[in-house]
Order: C-alpha cells, then sequence, then structure tokens
C-alpha cells in the first residue's frame, strides 16, 4: 500500500482559535449577513484568497513541528472554512469532500496537490482501477489556490524538507464527511468513511 505519509494532527488551544475567529470576524461578513443562496465556488475562492492575504490572521495560527495545527472560520453563506499549519514534509493522504464544493489557497510556503480528474462512483465500491492519464498535478506557492467541485478527489502535500505552509480552506455545504483512499498504481481503495465528529 503505498499512501504519503501524515503527521498526527494538533489541533490548537481554544483561545488562539478564538483570538484567530476575532480577527477574521473583522474582516469578513458574518454568517448571519450571509446570503440566502449558496456560495458558488468563485465566492468561495475569493473568501479564500482575500483571508489568505491576512497577514495577522496568518501569523496567529500556532505551528507545531510534529503535526498539522488548525481553526475554524467563519465562511461565507454557512460555509465551513478552515485555517491550516503543514509542518515539514506532511500531508493530507487521497480523500475527497463528499457533495461540498470547496477551494483552497496557500498563504505561506508552498503546497502540492495530486488530484484525479474523474468523478469516483459515491458509493457501492471498496477498490476501483483508474484509467491512464487521470492524474493531475499542481503546485501552489504563497497566494495560489483553486476552487473544486463535488467528489473531487486529491491529496495535498508539503514536500518542503524545512519550511511550515500554510493555508485556507472552504467548503459548501459544510463537509457531511470525507472518505479516504490509499493508492498502489493504479489502484485506489477506500480504507475508511469520516464524520465531522472525527475532525472537529
Amino acid at each position: 500500500m503505498s499512501v504519503s505519509p501524515v503527521s498526527p494532527v494538533s489541533p490548537v488551544s481554544p483561545a488562539a482559535a478564538a483570538a484567530s475567529r476575532a480577527a477574521l470576524a473583522s474582516a469578513s461578513p458574518s454568517a448571519a449577513s450571509a446570503p440566502a443562496t449558496a456560495p458558488a465556488q468563485a465566492v468561495l475562492l475569493d473568501f479564500v484568497r482575500r483571508t489568505a492575504a491576512d497577514a495577522d490572521l496568518i501569523a496567529s495560527l500556532p505551528l507545531d513541528p510534529e503535526g498539522r495545527t488548525w481553526v475554524r472560520l467563519d465562511g461565507p453563506g454557512g460555509s465551513e472554512a478552515w485555517l491550516i499549519g503543514w509542518p515539514p514534509g506532511t500531508g493530507t493522504g487521497w480523500h475527497d469532500h463528499a457533495d461540498s464544493a470547496g477551494a483552497f489557497v496557500t498563504a505561506a510556503g508552498e503546497l502540492k496537490e495530486h488530484s484525479l480528474a474523474v468523478r469516483l462512483p459515491a458509493d457501492g465500491w471498496k477498490t476501483l482501477e483508474l484509467a491512464d492519464g487521470v492524474d493531475r498535478e499542481r503546485r501552489l506557492p504563497a497566494g495560489k489556490g483553486r476552487s473544486f467541485g463535488h467528489h473531487h478527489v486529491h491529496e495535498v502535500l508539503n514536500e518542503s524538507a524545512e519550511q511550515h505552509a500554510i493555508s485556507v480552506h472552504a467548503y459548501y455545504p459544510p463537509l457531511p464527511q470525507m472518505r479516504r483512499f490509499s493508492r498502489t498504481g493504479s489502484i485506489l481503495r477506500l480504507e475508511q468513511v469520516e464524520q465531522p465528529e472525527d475532525w472537529q
């Protein structure tokens, strides 16, 4: 089984999370003033870009040399948003975001995304053989990002041996679940399904 190394994930303290949320609240509209319609991918991407440009907020995230850290943020239109710190050599492993669309931008350092240009069946399988030509790769230095639709399958890595990376992510609707996969060559295997209580 070939999966990228994933370090233990360490949430930040409640005080640091509250301070980061307070800093963001002063810079973005609150959920109470959000529009009644679901935010489009372009709105999510604009939000993560503006948030990634907030130097004070980015600097407020405590970084851990052993594992990823994160703070939940209030995203636009009721979306779920996160500020995430990535120590050198860490990654997510292959996963999707179920029925949620999303966007993310690197705020500091550089991230690399491997993704699949194919939509996987939602249910009813444990192992799939991927066709040739479905792999995509992009490097995302500070200030660069992307949006994506439902069931986007990817892994995100900080390949630096020395530098932390920080990124901002937003999802709508808020993540109902995440499917985690392992990959060996062209074979993709469903390993587990995580619920929100597993990462919040």
